[in-house]
């Protein structure tokens, strides 16, 4: 590790709406899948760290929950947990989806408390800017700017990688010195049994339908590995009803097995071995309240 005086440390929280691409932004920033993605609102639940060392600098990376107005104690817990990590931050990125022309009704009440609470280092990222007409962008830049809030307003498409480099030389310049607080070969302070089980979801957002997804999740059980450098994977699907179930297990068993052979190839690219996973399915009606659920996820358990 480089002296103390000589390297950067920085805290970065990325915040936005639901869908506005803040797990895709982190995982290319990475350069690999941590975080959940899917076209579906509301996929992160958790709160995930990614970590990037480059040169003299280290930037924590937090992936937080989409912000949204929260009905359920999940969704309260969700919100409550993006809010709170911002505030830690040395630098916040506020990702809003460009490709509508306009601030859309979902970030505005996020640009709203944060002018409201008058914070600081406030990056504005305009994201998918491969789907607006360059000449409705210019414009939307402009009405951004005049909020006088934000550092920083950047144009990314962060799907296809584009401006991030640019992104990152400038955020590796703008955090604090210090030094750093994880190895420099660390990716993430999260488990792999974690981030398994987030991959599996990821699958269920991708092949059921609008609502489902979001009355399940996924537990990973078991995690064996074998001395051929394989591993065995046990995970268990959580519904709340037994019509779910059976559209989760699909006809003969075909559902489950599009799920769990898609999840099986996600997972066994992060580990960099061949995988084994066992999927199970089981109804638990009332998971959701259960708190051992959010304290996995890293979300505070209340009413």
């Amino acid at each position: 590790m480089k002296e103390t005086h000589q390297t950067r440390c920085g805290f970065v929280a990325i915040l936005g709406a639901p869908n506005a691409g803040k797990s895709t932004l982190m995982n290319h920033l990475l350069g690999i899948k941590l975080a959940a993605v899917s076209s579906k609102a509301q996929t992160t639940r958790s709160r995930i760290r990614g970590v990037l060392t480059e040169g003299v600098g280290q930037i924590i990376f937090i992936d937080t929950p989409g912000i949204f107005k929260p009905a359920k104690r999940l969704d309260r817990a969700m919100v409550r947990a993006a809010w709170n990590e911002e505030q830690d931050a040395d630098i916040r990125l506020l990702i809003m989806d460009a490709s509508r022309g306009k601030i859309d009704p979902h970030t505005q009440p996020i640009i709203e408390q944060i002018k409201e609470q008058k914070t600081e280092h406030v990056w504005l990222l305009l994201n998918k800017i491969d789907k607006i007409d360059r000449l409705k962008l210019l414009p939307l830049a402009a009405e951004c700017e005049k909020l006088g809030i934000f550092e920083k307003i950047l144009m990314i498409a962060a799907k296809h990688d584009d401006g991030l480099a640019d992104l990152k030389s400038q955020l590796l310049a703008a955090i604090p010195e210090g030094t750093w607080h994880y190895p420099e070969d660390q990716l993430t302070d999260i488990s792999e049994r974690l981030i398994a089980a987030e991959l599996t979801r990821e699958q269920l957002y991708h092949h059921l339908g609008a609502e489902l997804p979001y009355v399940s999740t996924v537990v990973t059980d078991t995690w064996e590995n074998f001395r051929d450098g394989s591993a065995k994977i046990q995970q268990t699907i959580l519904v709340e009803r037994e019509g779910q179930k059976a559209i989760v297990v699909g006809k003969g068993g075909a559902k489950i097995r599009e799920i769990r052979e898609a999840a099986q190839a996600e997972i066994a690219e992060l580990a960099g071995k061949p995988v084994h996973l066992f999927l199970y399915v089981k109804v638990a009606e009332r998971w959701q309240d259960d708190p051992e659920h959010y304290e996995n996820w890293g979300l505070e358990f209340k009413a």
